[in-house]
């Protein structure tokens, strides 16, 4: 078998797109040495990231490129028994398309968007699910959004859970404060988020929170580290940090390193993770992983994958936020119980596992691919 993936996103810092696509590909190479695995990729520096013996193939950065013209050449000329993508399959694409949609939040809330990138998305996503073979999401929330959206046959759409890399797990919390007092300067015990800098991630309401929290609970030394890059919107959250009144101990790190993400998941005191709107939510089974406490909203698919191993609080609301993250700083009991039942839940979700899903999904279209190049054959009359 032949199975082509576009893979631009690695090397992109394309967040939780990247994760995914990086750890499927390994996910594939332990699991299938048989088959022939062809990547698409934009970075030059992302050759690294992929299983060696994988193909390459490098296509452009810019969608438009990509997406109408280039992916469908390269096809052409590759003959895969399916690609997979991400929300978007090239236009004019000459073979079965197995799409990952993570979240349909565009639909949802096209508040969270650009205009333009919206009206893309419905567009381009829309005409990807109705094309796809199979649609791949990784919660059951995701999947009723997308049957109740497009309205597709339900056996079309599976639910294959994302999972956290065996790089995030329990470490000395001193060896992790060390790290992180000499990479980013932080000396003090500190609540993490982890993000894009963008309104559906709600880092101003999480920002608004920590003030209340410091204003009732002066004695508390914590700081708060937010780390992402900025996305659309962003300016906004980089701008109420600044404003803050608890302005000096609030850390924006940008975009950080897998390597330096690690270190900050094991030095923090609590994770803090306020979304209005997840398809999944991968920080959270990271932090989990880490050995951390996690509070976290109680929206779209959050609970799902926290179940009850955080502190779920209401999104919108400040004293919800607050009190979550008093409880877990002040009671050192209650935190960890919290920090053992998310090790344990985060020890449920595996890339192993996850590859091994979407595998037998390939398989299974490529199957239906050759059935229905044999019946062709053995349909044309012989001379």
């Amino acid at each position: 078998m032949r199975f082509c993936v576009d893979a631009h996103a690695i090397g992109r810092h394309l967040t939780g797109n990247e994760v995914y696509i990086k750890n499927l590909l390994h996910g594939f190479a332990a699991l299938d040495d048989s088959s022939e695995f062809i990547t698409y990729l934009s970075e030059p520096g992302a050759a690294h990231e992929i299983p060696e013996r994988f193909g390459r193939r490098y296509v452009a950065p810019n969608p438009f490129l990509r997406l109408g013209y280039e992916l469908t050449n390269r096809l052409r000329k590759d003959c895969p028994d399916l690609i997979h993508v991400q929300y978007t399959a090239p236009l004019g694409c000459p073979v079965p398309v197995v799409v990952s949609v993570h979240d349909i939040s565009f639909v949802d809330h096209p508040e969270f968007f650009p205009m333009a990138r919206v009206a893309q998305l419905r567009v381009t996503v829309e005409r990807t699910i109705k094309r796809a073979a199979r649609v791949l999401t990784p919660s059951e929330f995701s999947r009723r959004e997308i049957l109740r959206t497009y309205r597709v046959e339900p056996d079309k759409v599976l639910v294959v859970p994302n999972a956290v890399s065996s790089e995030y797990r329990p470490r000395s919390r001193e060896q992790a404060a060390a790290f992180v007092r000499r990479r980013f300067g932080i000396a003090q015990p500190f609540i993490l988020t982890v993000g894009d800098l963008q309104p559906r991630k709600n880092q101003t309401g999480l920002i608004c929170a920590f003030e209340k929290l410091l204003a009732a609970y002066p004695e508390l030394p914590h700081h708060l580290v937010i780390v992402g890059k900025e996305g659309w919107r962003g300016g906004e959250v980089r701008r109420r940090a600044e404003h803050s009144p608890a302005a000096e101990r609030i850390h924006l790190t940008g975009f950080v390193s897998d390597e330096d993400l690690k270190w900050l998941y094991a030095a923090c005191e609590i994770f803090v993770f306020p979304s209005f709107y997840e398809g999944f939510g991968l920080p959270i089974l990271e932090a989990m992983a880490s050995g951390r406490a996690v509070a976290c909203s109680n929206a779209t698919a959050v609970p799902e994958v926290a179940d009850a191993c955080a502190i779920l609080f209401d999104p919108s609301s400040t004293r919800d936020m607050t009190l979550a993250m008093r409880d877990l700083l002040i009671d050192a009991e209650l935190r960890s119980r919290i920090e053992r039942l998310g090790v344990q839940r985060a020890a449920s979700y595996s890339w192993r596992s996850t590859a091994g899903r979407t595998l037998e999904v390939y398989y299974e279209i490529a199957a239906r691919k050759s059935a229905a190049k044999s019946f062709t054959v053995k349909s044309v009359p012989v001379s």
